[in-house]
């Protein structure tokens, strides 16, 4: 990254997906593990979840690939944020953004379908929600 901020939270679209559970939960515990991620995990999705279903959804993911370490696990969980909504809904945005907080340079994962990939960047520009530096 050229000259910019570092990031300041991590925001991942379709938390609750396959493509999660198989290799982003895993890779986020790997980064624990190597003191490399220290800022909010936001999950996004509509899967009528809460936070506690996204930790349990995080602890088989890393059962099944690879083995979970406890305390990489708590560290993962603390840093754990969550939003249910639908990405064509303004409100889940917003909640987004609400949720962010302080965050000025979060980055943003899109592990959805790409035909979702345009709505979910409309609804970011109009939300406000800040963004990553290019």
């Amino acid at each position: 990254m050229g000259g910019g901020s570092a990031a300041d939270a991590l925001v991942f679209f379709g938390a609750t997906g396959d493509l999660a559970y198989k290799q982003i939960f895993p890779a986020l515990a790997s980064m624990i593990q190597r003191g490399h991620l220290e800022m909010p995990v936001v999950g996004v999705a509509k899967s009528g979840w809460g936070l506690d279903d996204l930790r349990k959804r995080a602890r088989d993911s890393l059962t099944e690939h690879g083995g979970v370490d406890e305390q990489a696990f708590a560290k993962l969980s603390s840093l754990l944020r969550y939003i249910d909504g639908d990405y064509a809904d303004p409100a889940t945005f917003d909640a987004l953004r609400g949720e962010l907080g302080g965050a000025s340079h979060p980055v943003h994962y899109l592990a959805i379908p790409p035909s979702l990939f345009g709505t979910v960047v409309k609804e970011l520009g109009r939300s406000g929600a800040p963004t990553a530096p290019r």
